[in-house]
């Protein structure tokens, strides 16, 4: 069966304690709830933004912890606060570890949703480095959300990666061997071990002896179950080639047979410009938080040059709900797409920026 990365936290409840008291001095606009996770840096707690009632989910980073990481503005003298989008329905490991293995049509369609999130990032020449279904989140819809991009690093022509990192399970053999790595052929590796856990329930390379497993990694030994469709057996193999210059390219998986079956309208064509779509000012959701007090030349101008501020921030909050809230079949979906892959690029800023975070390993 799949199990859990032993980099990952386990989510649990617990007092708010000092972070507690923290956020409402320095974040008064938001109602902290539970504990949602806690790992090496800090803990996640969920939060209600006091204007708009929208839930959000709060990283605290504590500060000495994190002292070799680049980081600016709101910090505090203990902690650092990064105010998230709260997705509510959990991981899709646990979705997987609670059906087993899916369908098919069903691992298509989540698989369909990775790979066209993971192709807007390499597009915008981020790579993720650490995809695995405990960072892929689910929202009410099971629309997939790629989360924690700790890892991630912005990719340059011309240059190469070469921090060994992510997990051990879902590395690529470049990546665990110390070698030089581009960077999307990585995130490929990844998502063919991710595509092989949803359909079969378990992993193609697993072993509790970690020179045993690096060595499965290695050399690309795993067994294809039999009640795998051909389509799957022939697209699996390609994705989990040991070699990076002959592994599969994202292009060449989003024309493949297999991933081109019952593809939806909104991830058939290229993503919105984001930079673009934000750069629309909605004149109803301006006019509402005008109603919260706030001077609407400011906010309009705020706007214009994407400052955050308290009135930014609540003018995005009701935008994100409208979209989720809004009806009809390719306005709703086209919508959603939109918010979907704002998210699914800066999961730990996305459109609620408290912190902007560094990425200053290679």
């Amino acid at each position: 069966m799949v199990t859990r990365s032993a980099t990952a936290t386990r989510k649990m409840d617990g007092p708010t304690g000092r972070a507690g008291s923290s956020v409402e001095i320095y974040l008064p606009n938001y109602k902290l709830g539970k504990t949602l996770g806690i790992g090496s840096f800090g803990k996640v707690k969920i939060a209600e933004h006091a204007l708009t009632g929208h839930k959000v989910a709060i990283k605290i980073l504590n500060r000495r912890k994190i002292k070799n990481m680049e980081m600016e503005e709101k910090e505090t003298p203990t902690d650092i606060y990064v105010v998230m989008e709260y997705v509510k329905s959990g991981e899709l490991f646990d979705y997987i570890v609670e059906k087993g293995r899916l369908q098919e049509d069903e691992a298509r369609n989540f698989f369909q949703q990775i790979i066209s999130g993971v192709e807007y990032c390499h597009r915008n020449m981020v790579v993720h480095r650490d995809l695995k279904p405990e960072n892929l989140l689910l929202d009410s819809k099971c629309n997939v959300k790629i989360a924690d991009f700790g890892l991630s690093n912005v990719m340059r022509d011309g240059h190469f990666l070469k921090t060994s990192c992510g997990s051990p399970n879902y590395a690529a053999p470049e990546v665990i061997s110390g070698k030089l790595y581009a960077g999307p052929e990585v995130d490929v590796w990844s998502c063919g071990v991710i595509l092989y856990a949803l359909l079969c329930g378990t992993l193609p390379f697993d072993d509790e002896n970690i020179p045993n497993l690096f060595k499965k990694i290695k050399g690309g030994i795993y067994t294809l179950p039999s009640h795998l469709s051909a389509g799957a057996r022939e697209l699996i193999p390609r994705m989990l080639v040991v070699d990076p210059m002959k592994r599969i390219t994202i292009p060449e998986i989003r024309q493949h047979p297999w991933f081109q079956a019952h593809l939806p309208r909104y991830l058939a064509v290229p993503p919105p410009d984001t930079m673009q779509q934000a750069k629309k000012i909605d004149e109803e959701i301006l006019q509402e938080v005008v109603k919260m007090g706030y001077d609407r030349n400011q906010l309009v101008e705020s706007l214009r040059n994407r400052l955050q501020n308290e009135a930014t921030v609540a003018y995005y909050l009701l935008l994100d709900n409208r979209f989720r809230v809004s009806s009809g079949y390719l306005g709703a979906e086209f919508q959603e797409s939109m918010v979907r892959f704002v998210c699914q690029l800066v999961y730990t800023t996305v459109l609620y920026v408290v912190i902007i975070m560094g990425l200053p390993v290679q």
